[in-house]
């Protein structure tokens, strides 16, 4: 017993000592549904787009006003987040098998092989325990599919309208000759002892599977040792003169989705395809059919993507703290913070979380007969 009473006494000294400390570590910001943003996440928010920008070479006043202008859709940002994943949830879509190859693509492109290491190459990379990058993954895929289903999939563009968008502006598909190749490289660079024989074969095993019908970007993906792996082997698009004059002769002489022999080269073996070749002059409408229905479609998706999110916000239970705001509030709206003591915590302090470890420690040392949690202590934990 008095072991029991030292420890308890030792307990309550420490947790005096925490408590005293009291300060405000993190605020609700909203409410979105059944889910919170906090002022950390938010913080999160800026502190990215302050390191994008000072990647680009933004620094100094510039960087000063160009945060503080992105920084005003943070909110805006993260609520829409919010919405299109519950939206997902809700709509039962399954993003599993993405996330898993995806995954599994990350793993292979990084060359780790054991995955224990690879988790902690993500938390190391990511700054996250790897099942939050999983989430976050995850959420990505989510969002992404709900906008493809319910907005992106109901935009149509009627083939007489890119028609007439060609009719009326044929400048612009005045063509330079260039083609647009993609590539597979097998080297020997870091390979001690490798075989040129057996690289050999395997490039002319890729050539024939290329030719067969397997998707040559895939095939780059899972097989090139180059960088373009990471973008299935697109290198984009070249003129005659930029290329070697073999290679040029070979491709300029042949027809999109053409795949060549493989290519002896200095450190390996290269195949190439033809995504797509421009001969010099006017393009027909079917060569720039495509291009025509994203110029036409691109201005039309973004805003029909604002007005479908604004629906949303509309269909949510949305309540936002005085001093925030939300760049993409649905008009007419009420957001306010009605009824901030539902929305507890408000805030977490080292006192209340003091308070709270203490109640709990003290109950489990000391159970009183018919002592439990109330449902309102819970619901407020979960709010």
């Amino acid at each position: 017993m008095v072991s029991v009473l030292r420890f308890l006494g030792t307990f309550l000294l420490a947790w005096g000592a925490l408590a005293a400390d009291v300060r405000v570590v993190e605020v609700i910001v909203a409410k979105v549904n059944n889910e919170i943003i906090t002022s950390s996440e938010l913080e999160r928010g800026r502190r990215l787009i302050e390191a994008q920008l000072r990647r680009s070479g933004t620094s100094g006043q510039q960087l000063e006003e160009a945060v503080s202008e992105r920084t005003k859709d943070v909110l805006r940002d993260r609520i829409d987040q919010l919405l299109l994943v519950q939206k997902g949830k809700d709509l039962d879509v399954n993003v599993d098998s993405e996330v898993t190859k995806e995954l599994a693509n990350l793993q292979r492109l990084n060359k780790i092989a054991d995955q224990d290491k690879f988790q902690q190459w993500i938390r190391e990379q990511s700054g996250m325990p790897f099942e939050d990058f999983k989430s976050e993954m995850r959420n990505d895929f989510l969002k992404r599919r709900v906008i493809g289903q319910e907005v992106g999939s109901k935009i149509s563009i009627p083939r007489a309208e890119a028609r007439d968008y060609y009719d009326k502006h044929k400048e612009e598909f005045v063509r330079e000759e260039r083609v647009f190749l993609s590539e597979i490289l097998l080297s020997t660079q870091g390979k001690s002892g490798s075989d040129p024989a057996v690289l050999e074969k395997k490039a002319k095993d890729l050539v024939t599977r290329a030719r067969n019908g397997e998707r040559f970007g895939e095939l780059a993906r899972d097989n090139s040792d180059a960088d373009s792996s990471s973008t299935q082997g697109q290198l984009g698009a070249f003129k005659r003169t930029d290329l070697n004059k073999d290679i040029a002769q070979v491709v300029f002489s042949n027809d999109r989705g053409y795949v060549t022999d493989p290519i002896k080269v200095a450190n390996g073996f290269l195949i190439l395809r033809v995504d797509e070749r421009h001969q010099a002059g006017q393009a027909a409408f079917e060569e720039v059919e495509n291009e025509i229905m994203e110029k036409i479609y691109m201005p039309r998706f973004d805003p029909a993507v604002r007005t479908y999110l604004t629906k949303l916000r509309e269909e949510a239970f949305l309540e936002i703290r005085e001093g925030y705001v939300d760049t993409g509030a649905a008009p007419g709206k009420d957001t306010g913070w009605r009824d901030p003591a539902q929305l507890r915590p408000q805030t977490v302090t080292r006192e209340e979380i003091a308070t709270s470890i203490r109640r709990k420690r003290l109950l489990w040392l000391m159970p009183l007969p018919g002592t439990k949690t109330s449902s309102r202590e819970s619901s407020s934990v979960q709010q």
